[in-house]
């Protein structure tokens, strides 16, 4: 084992319960590395419209939707990998939330997440620029 890599969060028997049901099942597409809190909400009017990538966190009470039936839409919510979803944030329909993304908790996001970015409020603005990466 490798001394310099980050722990693992290990999974509850309910978490991999969940984790097979969305991905064979409701044939979502969801990453084994993904750490989805017991009591998340991932749409199930369209689960095949989400989309959630390695090493994705999804917090406690958050919402991933991908319908809206109010206005009669459903399209797919997608969640890059390493990105992390706080408690009680609410993700709506056809946003996509980029790699290493920060949404903090309580926010609404309703338009896509630029890579690397850190959002908060509702609706969801950019709260601190990405960090710089040196070439």
């Amino acid at each position: 084992m490798d001394p310099t890599a980050a722990p693992q969060r290990s999974k509850s028997v309910r978490q991999v319960y969940q984790y097979l049901v969305r991905r064979y099942f409701w044939r979502s597409n969801v990453a084994w590395s993904a750490w989805i809190a017991p009591t998340a909400s991932i749409d199930r009017t369209f689960p095949s419209g989400i989309e959630i990538g390695d090493g994705a966190w999804i917090g406690p009470f958050a919402l991933v939707l991908t319908h809206d039936m109010s206005r009669g839409v459903y399209l797919p919510t997608r969640i890059g990998a390493r990105s992390v979803i706080g408690a009680r944030a609410v993700i709506l329909p056809g946003v996509t939330v980029g790699e290493d993304c920060v949404v903090l908790p309580g926010a609404v996001v309703s338009r896509d997440v630029q890579p690397g970015q850190q959002v908060a409020g509702n609706p969801a603005r950019a709260w601190l620029s990405p960090p710089s990466r040196p070439a």
